[in-house]
């Protein structure tokens, strides 16, 4: 555990916050030196946090044995320079033993995900998130997305949990995150933190800057860490001239692509990790593979955005 607060470091981040995949070998296991290189290079490329084990990372694959050691390698791998979130969830139990093993593997908080398959009422939810904010000195971020979405009044008391830190919304509702972020406002001042987690968030953040959410989630980062740097940076010092014409030219046809297969949130990722160098293997089960076609399609459109860069650096 680092000794600056999570909440502060991640507060106003110096780059985009790097999920990354987590690397299988030609036999299925775990490759911890593809995953450690993997790590290394989104650091040094400029991330500014590490969310080890997540949905990119396909916490739902992993063991428990298996997502410590790789929290544990991703901790090694920063060394300090930039947080590290691991992945929590399933039923409360399970999330507070993975919780307890992320603690115990030097992480600096928990991304505590939805609990598994049931729908439950906004009273359950609440004890579900609340035991696991307990059962660490992690400061938890929770994850809002399919079966675990809240009234603002919920937030409102996650945001009153000792240990709950902030919330990442993943629905895409913006009239309800403007509520949320209105109640927590109003009811709970403080530096309470929200983050945009739809897949491929660089789409739809403009919208979500406006209401106040200025904290985003960047797949892409995993395979073209340049152009979400770009574009983070065009966010950041307000020019929107670059902005749209990465999210015109590069970030709209990928959401596109990305939309012709269940699943393609992770596996189109993984594949542009592969595609720029790095074979981290493939998706587990009950992921798979994109097509031939879709991996030709992604290759030329890493390309474009790669060419988006260097047009701008030409007129520069």
């Amino acid at each position: 555990m680092t000794p600056a607060p999570l909440a502060a470091r991640l507060r106003v981040p110096s780059g985009p916050l790097f999920f990354p995949v987590t690397a299988f070998g030609s036999d299925g296991s775990v490759d911890l030196d593809t995953y450690r290189a993997h790590v290394r290079a989104g650091v040094e490329a400029g991330a500014a946090a590490v969310f080890a084990c997540c949905g990119t990372g396909e916490f739902h694959a992993l063991s428990p044995e298996e997502f410590e050691r790789c929290v544990r390698a991703a901790v090694a791998e920063t060394g300090g320079r930039v947080p590290v979130v691991a992945g929590a969830g399933y039923g409360t139990a399970l999330a507070v033993r993975y919780a307890r093993l992320a603690h115990d593997a030097g992480a600096d908080g928990l991304l505590a995900m939805p609990p598994y398959l049931v729908v439950a009422g906004q009273e359950g939810l609440l004890r579900h998130y609340r035991e696991i904010a307990a059962a660490t000195p992690l400061p938890v971020i929770v994850y809002q997305r399919d079966n675990a979405v809240f009234t603002p009044e919920t937030v409102v008391g996650l945001a009153r949990t000792e240990g709950v830190v902030g919330l990442k919304d993943g629905l895409g509702d913006l009239d309800l995150m403007q509520r949320i972020v209105s109640a927590v406002r109003t009811e709970v001042p403080g530096d309470f933190l929200y983050f945009n987690g739809l897949p491929t968030a660089e789409q739809t953040q403009l919208a979500y800057d406006a209401i106040g959410v200025t904290l985003y989630s960047s797949a892409v980062f995993c395979f073209a860490p340049e152009i979400a740097l770009a574009f983070h940076r065009a966010l950041t010092t307000g020019d929107r001239a670059t902005a749209h014409r990465l999210l015109d030219g590069f970030y709209r046809p990928f959401v596109e692509l990305r939309a012709r297969g269940r699943g393609y949130a992770v596996s189109l990722v993984k594949a542009g990790v592969r595609l720029r160098g790095l074979d981290v293997g493939e998706v587990r089960p009950p992921l798979h593979e994109p097509g031939e076609d879709h991996l030709k399609q992604l290759a030329q459109l890493i390309e474009r955005g790669y060419a988006l860069l260097a047009r701008d650096t030409t007129e520069d």
